[in-house]
């Protein structure tokens, strides 16, 4: 059997996919990968450098189709799955007309651009854009309840699924060796302090301000909110910090290798993002015992019951996280608790066994009786 992956970008497929051309690495198959750029991927047989960029209106992806069709028809793939929209939008332009022959066309959709709240310009570009696309795909994945629905009765792929996201090791976030006082010395926040973290890019997508504003808003005594994560908005979001006179209590501490242990010197952990598919790092809060306070948007509702594990909250309604940032330290302990036994269901072990039935259904492999992880 041979395989191929496609992505716009290799880090897609080195930070969520890996666990996958693993397995099918140990079933014998030829594994493929597509992205732009030459970096070498694990459990990967070929790499093919193709020159698909990130926005649909890019000259580039004219050359990143004409690139994958040429693979495509030297190689004569059994199963090609794509991620990330443009490669989801390649895998079906140029894989459509090999289903005929048997092969098999994956999409797995990390989020659709088109959702409730989302720009109008979305929906005119994106929605009708998936909907034709979706004719020419046999396995149409979502990760998210709203996305599955949606693709349910809009859409017209072959089979549509829904699956628990790409997969966390939660047992890797649920304990950390390093001392929550070492760390907090690290970073000079006193060990009585309690601590705010968030972590995601410094964009107007994940919505820093808002929870930012709230912390000020906030009444918390001795609160620090460290913020993990690089981006555009670095001096923007800094330059807020001083203007509300809180630049001392919030710490930008840039991209880290080290998130759990970030994560088990926090108390709370803050999720204010405006669009997700479902949330990595949210997943890695809860596995991590936090307590969380994020936004009322597609994902977060998948993972977060308000009450239980924490609370969610309007975009960007200021004072209403500055009330639940107020409340979630009195049953912090509880809400952490309840998180760590919800994110099970989304664990890599759990996400990998609906992958392989999914998978299995067109490539007859042998499923193994367990689950190895990379």
């Amino acid at each position: 059997m041979k395989v191929l992956f496609i992505a716009t970008v290799t880090e897609h497929i080195k930070a969520f996919h890996i666990p996958y051309l693993k397995w099918f690495k140990e079933q014998g198959a030829e594994v493929h990968v597509a992205t732009f750029g030459d970096e070498e991927i694990p459990y990967c047989d070929v790499k093919h450098n193709i020159s698909v960029a990130r926005s649909p209106f890019r000259l580039d992806n004219i050359k990143a189709y004409n690139q994958l069709n040429a693979i495509l028809k030297k190689e004569k793939y059994d199963i090609i799955h794509g991620h990330t929209p443009m490669g989801g939008i390649l895998t079906r332009l140029c894989g459509k007309k090999y289903r005929k022959n048997g092969t098999s066309i994956i999409y797995t959709a990390h989020g659709f651009h088109f959702y409730k709240g989302a720009p109008l310009l979305n929906w005119l570009l994106y929605y009708p854009t998936e909907k034709w696309l979706s004719k020419y795909t046999d396995k149409l994945i979502t990760i998210n309840k709203e996305d599955y629905e949606l693709a349910k009765q809009k859409m017209k792929a072959k089979n549509t699924y829904y699956v628990s996201g790409v997969g966390i090791d939660t047992n890797k976030f649920a304990a950390s060796t390093a001392r929550k006082e070492t760390k907090r010395d690290e970073l000079g926040i006193p060990y009585d302090a309690t601590v705010f973290v968030s972590i995601g890019e410094l964009s107007k997508r994940k919505n820093h301000h808002t929870t930012i504003k709230a912390i000020k808003e906030s009444n918390i005594e001795n609160g620090y909110y460290i913020i993990v994560g690089r981006g555009d908005l670095d001096k923007e979001l800094k330059d807020l910090c001083k203007s509300l006179g809180i630049e001392e209590q919030v710490l930008f501490l840039g991209y880290r290798k080290d998130t759990a242990d970030l994560l088990h010197m926090s108390d709370v952990f803050l999720f204010p993002s405006l669009q997700e598919g479902l949330p990595v790092a949210l997943m890695e809060a809860m596995a991590a015992g936090l307590p969380c306070v994020a936004s009322t948007i597609r994902g977060n509702t998948d993972l977060m019951e308000d009450g239980k594990g924490g609370f969610l909250c309007s975009t960007n309604d200021v004072k209403e996280y500055a009330r639940a940032i107020e409340k979630i330290i009195e049953s912090a302990g509880d809400m952490g608790k309840y998180n760590q036994t919800k994110v099970k269901e989304f664990d890599i072990a759990a996400v990998m066994e609906q992958m392989k039935e999914m998978y299995e259904k067109r490539s007859n492999c042998t499923i193994k009786p367990s689950i190895t992880r990379p």
